[in-house]
């Protein structure tokens, strides 16, 4: 049984209508799935004179990320933040794959912020641009065509099967309609090459197999397991009159030990008396990871404080919530029709993340004192 406590100056209900002059914070369990109270401060819980130890918010500026596929075909995306169920990669190839890949680590989502081009499977030929996940089941053989030479893409590696949330009562059509998600027809690669490779990775260690003839090509296939393709254009978010949805609302994908959920331009809440910008909360299950694809994210960030190709990660263990003055302008100056017009990426982890080498050399010094008190 559920029992639930109410003590001091609170709301009759939280996240609306917080008394003036007090910070509500959520403390809870499992992201915003498990059992939580709110608190309700004198000041901001982010307020900090300074932090001394290791957790601390940090912050990546991927676009000075240099993978080696950038400049060298036959090179490979760059790892940026990993633990025992996932990594992160970027991906920034500039030409065709002279070779096809297999992953036999795990599933792999693409997520492409800049460019467009074709990925070539077992399946068949996905063409791709901005805004679009693409789903690798693990072992599929593949070969990324890029169409332009200034690309970015967010590659996820999942140890376990990634899929779809359960959507309870929900339905079939939010956050997207299930019909919006495109798989490829069977295409075989005829191309004409000395030797076709086929590079497998297994426990970060590289196998290659040499044929005759290029290894893609599956003339049908059936079942349900596929390649697939979705569009960010295409979600429609779910949203609420009158309270604040948690972030699992927007959720995405999700495999053993993460979630990926996606943010996409929406109205704000309409009542005036509900906060508007995410409440203040400790991450104590997950590590949060954020990236702003496209428009102004303002909704617990100041106005240019994260520009584009900045990857944001707050720890378990350490509030993360609105940076200073912007849960105040949420409340002065509310307007009724306002919207958010933006899409971003959020990735939430279970197991605390490691950050490589690659990654601590493009940190941003300093970022946790956008939160720290004058």
């Amino acid at each position: 049984m559920k029992i639930q406590y109410s003590k001091g100056r609170v709301p009759k209900q939280a996240h609306v209508a917080i008394p003036a002059g007090l910070y509500e914070e959520e403390h809870g369990r499992q992201g915003f799935y498990g059992p939580a109270t709110q608190f309700y401060h004198l000041h901001p819980p982010t307020d900090w004179k300074r932090i001394e130890g290791p957790l601390r918010p940090r912050a990546f500026k991927t676009y000075e990320l240099k993978p080696t596929d950038l400049e060298d075909p036959r090179g490979e995306p760059v790892r940026v933040l990993y633990n025992n169920d996932m990594a992160l990669f970027v991906s920034r190839r500039s030409e065709p794959m002279p070779f096809c890949f297999r992953n036999a680590d795990g599933d792999e989502i693409h997520f492409a912020h800049k460019g467009h081009g074709i990925l070539q499977s077992d399946f068949g030929p996905l063409q791709y641009g901005e805004g679009d996940y693409i789903v690798v089941p693990k072992g599929t053989s593949y070969r990324v065509v890029p169409g332009t030479t200034d690309n970015f893409t967010l590659i996820i590696q999942s140890r376990t099967r990634v899929r779809l949330p359960e959507r309870g009562g929900v339905g079939h059509y939010a956050p997207f309609d299930y019909d919006v998600i495109e798989t490829p027809e069977p295409e075989v690669i005829t191309e004409q090459k000395p030797e076709w490779e086929l590079r497998v990775r297994r426990r970060g260690e590289y196998t290659s197999v040499f044929y005759d003839f290029c290894p893609l090509d599956v003339a049908g296939w059936k079942g349900a397991h596929s390649v697939f393709k979705l569009n960010v254009k295409d979600f429609r978010p779910l949203m609420s009159e009158g309270i604040h949805l948690p972030p699992s609302a927007h959720g995405t994908f999700e495999a053993d030990g993460f979630v990926v959920c996606t943010f996409a331009p929406r109205p704000l809440e309409g009542d005036p008396q509900a906060l508007r910008v995410p409440w203040y909360h400790r991450n104590i299950d997950y590590d949060e990871v954020f990236f702003v694809h496209s428009g102004e994210f303002s909704l617990s960030r100041r106005s240019g404080t994260t520009p584009f190709g900045v990857l944001s990660l707050n720890p378990q263990g350490l509030h993360h919530g609105p940076q200073p003055g912007v849960w105040e302008n949420s409340v002065k100056n509310w307007q009724k029709d306002a919207r958010l017009e933006f899409v971003a990426i959020n990735l939430d982890t279970e197991e605390p993340l490691t950050m490589t080498p690659d990654a601590q050399r493009v940190e941003i010094a300093g970022y946790e004192d956008l939160w720290a008190r004058k």
